[in-house]
């Protein structure tokens, strides 16, 4: 039984899985950081109100806080935009950069595994195969 628990602990995709969650929650402690630290007390310093919690209306003695979800709403968009602009950009331009000098694959040529395995595909069925591209 202990054998069975050690093979499945040290497989590639469950360790993979645990290191990608401790620096997922260290990057987001990073995030948060980031959007209460720096990007909150500039949008306070922009508009002069650093939290809108207390911003509320009320309708027939119940009071609605929509503060609250101005807060949240600006929170995310924040982790948004500092997630895309520090991670999702910075990785795509990299990932441009490698593929230059790479040849692009022509869109209408099939890949010879695709073809091949199409071609088992149809064999298997008792269907004609369909003429090859290359």
């Amino acid at each position: 039984m202990l054998k069975g628990f050690k093979t499945f602990i040290m497989r590639g995709n469950v360790v993979d899985l645990a290191i990608a969650v401790v620096i997922g929650t260290a990057f987001g402690a990073l995030i948060s950081a980031f959007v209460a630290d720096i990007l909150t007390p500039l949008i306070a310093a922009i508009f002069g109100k650093p939290n809108f919690a207390t911003l509320s209306f009320t309708i027939h003695h119940s009071v609605f806080f929509y503060g609250a979800l101005i807060n949240a709403l600006i929170t995310f968009a924040a982790i948004a935009a500092a997630v895309y602009f520090f991670l999702v950009a910075p990785l795509n331009h990299l990932a441009a950069r490698r593929a230059v000098g790479q040849e692009p694959v022509p869109a209408d040529e099939v890949p010879a595994d695709v073809a091949l395995l199409t071609e088992i595909r149809d064999l298997l069925a008792g269907r004609p195969t369909p003429p090859s591209n290359g």
